[in-house]
């Protein structure tokens, strides 16, 4: 839901100057089709998806050219180009799919610079407003490997202007360092939620250096959250456990920005309510159990 300025409940972040998102976003991932591959079921309900989600305040859009691939950046150009003057899209690079629909890690600096200008081309702009390097393993973990070479290729697109800021996703603490040795980093993205909690420590960093922190797979991905603890409050709070456990994503920091996603209008909706859903402090602290 929106307030009466018509802002997304839930705020925004300036993490950069030039660069305010809602902290409620949404994620298109979902509007490809099955595996995020090939064409949506209904591509008429995926444009009505973006649209709403814009006309309900929503700035921050995460995508991928390799959702699809090609097909979201597609289905989001159609639905909103031009784009509103405060929308921002955060894209991402570092993977390419197989004909067969697997995920192919593909991080050499010059096919980078390749997948960005596929995104500038598929996106329909001159610049990107946030490019997130995908460093991690294709389950959303991290591993220790040095990226000084990759990220400072994007780095270079920045200095050329095709690139107006830079992110790292599925990263470690030591190689978000590596990264601001570089090129300053607006945006960390990786797998965080209330039943995986490892990235505790890296959570509390981005909040105390105004890094958005953007938790993928809120709701859990391809496996959704179970845990009767969730449902037991989320039933106190006539909520939806899913609602609940996005509301405890935002109370978590400051600067955890969600990007849930979906390929439905009325589960949109029911997303951007829970921004609107306070946690009284004795039921974070039976929710905070679940991930310990």
């Amino acid at each position: 839901m929106t307030d009466a300025t018509g802002t997304v409940s839930g705020g925004t972040l300036t993490p950069a100057d030039g660069l305010t998102i809602t902290r409620m976003g949404y994620g298109a991932m979902q509007l490809a089709g099955p595996n995020v591959f090939g064409p949506p079921k209904d591509r008429d309900e995926a444009v009505a998806v973006l649209r709403e989600a814009v006309e309900r305040g929503i700035t921050h859009i995460d995508t991928s050219d390799f959702y699809g691939p090609v097909v979201v950046n597609e289905i989001i150009k159609e639905a909103l180009y031009p784009y509103p003057a405060d929308l921002r899209i955060v894209t991402k690079v570092g993977a390419r799919r197989g004909d067969d629909g697997s995920w192919i890690l593909s991080r050499d600096p010059e096919d980078l610079k390749a997948q960005v200008r596929e995104n500038l081309q598929h996106l329909g702009v001159d610049a990107l407003d946030v490019v997130n390097l995908r460093v991690g393993s294709n389950d959303g973990g991290t591993d220790e490997e040095p990226l000084s070479d990759q990220f400072g290729a994007l780095a270079e697109l920045r200095k050329e202007g095709l690139i107006r800021h830079l992110g790292v996703s599925s990263v470690s603490d030591a190689q978000l360092t590596e990264a601001q040795a570089i090129a300053p980093v607006v945006t960390v993205q990786n797998l965080y939620n209330l039943a995986n909690r490892q990235d505790d420590a890296l959570v509390e960093r981005c909040a105390a250096e105004n890094i958005a922190f953007a938790a993928f797979f809120p709701l859990g991905g391809f496996s959704p959250l179970q845990s009767q603890t969730l449902t037991d409050v989320a039933a106190r709070l006539d909520a939806s456990p899913q609602q609940v456990a996005l509301a405890w994503l935002l109370q978590r920091s400051a600067t955890t920005v969600l990007i849930p996603g979906t390929s439905s209008r009325a589960h949109l909706r029911d997303n951007i309510a829970a921004a609107e859903l306070v946690l009284p402090d004795h039921e974070i602290a039976e929710l905070d159990k679940i991930g310990r």
